[in-house]
């Protein structure tokens, strides 16, 4: 099977899967997704995965950007799970430190707050013990002197202390692109923009997918020993249509996030706070430059593929971000950019939205169909190994996980402790090739140590570069995107590969008609496909941007 994996040979991978039956059919590009193909492919089973969208575009490019341990889950006497998704946490930065960075989380102690300083006290010190958290990053017990020096801008009001721990924050589509990297290194196949429309059955038994692919509109039978249904909000259309959706379903809940630049919220301490009306938990982290607020809990049932964030919505997280923090007084012109995402939790009788598990669960039918649904962004390795974990045995095979170990793709620096000499050498890499600095930093993050594929590109098509007017960072970035990392749109560029829609939209408006330009000449696209990814692009920097707007325009 072919290691590469570019946009240009989309096509020669669906074919190869539908010319020989594979162990396992993974219906899903999203983290999980991503988790059950590297631990599959890594065991020995040939591994197949489709995606109907870019991969990452649903949840896994949605969530809070955060790989976390679920503090609050302590609340709810969620002690397994907090036990295995806070370890998971450190085993996540060590594959992969270009895409995890440590990220010291104040929880302010209030009058009438959720938590008091003897519970919080408790709860950081269980979660310490729970997590395995590594000495050094053991959570602190400040008085309100030392909360305010850390954070100024909280509310002073009723302020009696705070508590510090560590989460780790992460770029998630990213991360689900770098799983998805090492998996096809070691002999996966995967493509996006292949929609499964049909499973395929023998008698009862399922044996296949009928996927077609959305870009040249053909269609492929994929048949497999196994197939898992990993299709996140979708994974119960896929139980509906093997008829094996019975007892538990889905219950989906979206949240919402705000970026604001920090001119406006110059927050200098990431902050975990309960919300003034009804004690939800709401996180503000600053981000290279801008400071993002979020996020909402609330039932959903409207559009799977485009949710977006409701007047509702904005107005909530407005509001707590404002009680919270009474001096920056964010108005709707503040919020730069927005996202919505949808959580595809498991349905339980009487709870609200934010009181339902975030545990995974697994289902397996007559028919043979694997469906894994729930979890979080930080138990993709271990819903990975217990998905892999049955279709050993199903199949019949002795094979252990090693994905506990594994570096994910761009991870190998050296490890964690190693990350910033290697960052230091690199910059020095891209100072012979006259790469500013700052462009330098964040084509570090992002790559890992993939980032000399990046600077191969610049040295050796630098010519290119300048016929295309596009800066040499742009442009290596983007040309490693397409024949690395599936980019098949403007949009997958600007979104799940560098987050600069979300997170530098400004950029993404100065930058978007020579990227799309450059790409309609790359993959020698008809005028017409050209004009349609550039208003796809656009439409979502609307969404993205002008929500505000749109949100002011349709009130009553």
């Amino acid at each position: 099977m072919s290691k590469s994996f570019s946009a240009m040979e989309r096509t020669n991978y669906l074919k190869k899967m539908s010319q020989k039956k594979l162990d396992v059919l993974i219906i899903g590009g999203g983290v999980t997704g991503a988790g059950i193909a590297l631990d599959a492919t890594s065991r020995g089973l040939s591994t197949g995965l489709v995606e109907m969208q870019d991969f990452a575009a649903g949840t896994s490019s949605r969530s809070t950007k955060l790989v976390h341990g679920g503090l609050r889950y302590l609340k709810q006497l969620e002690v397994n799970l907090v036990r295995e998704v806070g370890k998971e946490r450190a085993i996540v930065y060590e594959n992969a430190p270009h895409v995890t960075t440590p990220e010291w989380m104040l929880l302010p102690i209030r009058k009438g707050g959720t938590f008091g300083k003897l519970s919080t006290s408790l709860g950081l010190r269980a979660y310490d013990f729970l997590a395995g958290v590594k000495k050094s990053e053991r959570r602190k017990m400040l008085d309100r002197e030392e909360t305010l020096k850390r954070e100024p801008l909280l509310r002073k009001e009723g302020l009696k202390g705070g508590g510090l721990y560590v989460e780790y924050r992460t770029d998630d589509a990213r991360l689900t692109i770098e799983i998805l990297k090492e998996a096809v290194s070691r002999g996966a196949l995967a493509v996006n923009y292949a929609k499964a429309e049909r499973l395929m059955y023998d008698g009862k038994k399922v044996v296949g997918v009928v996927v077609r692919d959305i870009i040249k509109d053909k269609t492929y039978s994929i048949f497999a020993k196994k197939v898992v249904n990993a299709a996140g909000p979708w994974v119960d259309t896929f139980r509906e249509q093997d008829r094996s959706k019975e007892g538990k379903r889905l219950y989906l809940t979206k949240g919402v996030h705000l970026v604001v630049d920090q001119t406006k919220f110059p927050l200098k301490q990431a902050v975990y706070f309960d919300t003034e009306k009804d004690g939800r938990m709401v996180f503000a982290i600053p981000r290279n430059g801008k400071t993002y607020v979020g996020t909402t809990d609330t039932f959903y049932d409207d559009d799977l593929v485009n949710p977006r964030m409701t007047q509702e919505d904005l107005d909530y997280v407005l509001s707590a971000t404002n009680y919270m923090f009474p001096n920056v007084q964010l108005g709707e012109t503040d919020v730069e950019s927005s996202w919505a995402g949808l959580r595809a939790l498991i349905y339980e009788k009487g709870k609200k939205a934010s009181e339902i598990s975030r545990k995974d669960e697994v289902f397996v039918s007559e028919s043979g169909l694997i469906s894994i649904a729930g979890g979080k962004l930080t138990g993709y390795r271990k819903m990975g190994e217990k998905i892999v974990d049955l279709l050993c045995k199903e199949l019949g095979l002795n094979a252990k996980c090693v994905t506990e170990h594994l570096r994910l793709s761009g991870g190998d620096v050296g490890g964690s402790k190693s990350y910033n000499s290697f960052k230091n050498a690199k910059l020095q890499r891209a100072q012979e090739l006259y790469i500013d600095e700052n462009e330098a930093i964040k084509l570090i993050d992002l790559y890992g140590s993939n980032v000399d594929c990046v600077f191969e590109l610049i040295e050796k098509y630098g010519d290119v570069t300048m016929r295309s007017g596009l800066p040499k960072e742009i442009y290596g970035s983007l040309v490693y995107g397409i024949e690395k990392e599936m980019v098949v749109t403007p949009l997958d560029f600007f979104h799940r590969r560098t987050s600069t829609l979300i997170f530098d939209i400004t950029w993404v408006e100065k930058w978007k008609e020579l990227v799309s330009g450059f790409m309609g000449d790359y993959f020698q696209w008809t005028v017409n496909e050209e004009k349609k990814h550039l208003q796809d692009l656009k439409r979502e920097i609307d969404f993205a941007k002008k929500t505000m707007e749109r949100v002011r325009n349709t009130r009553p």
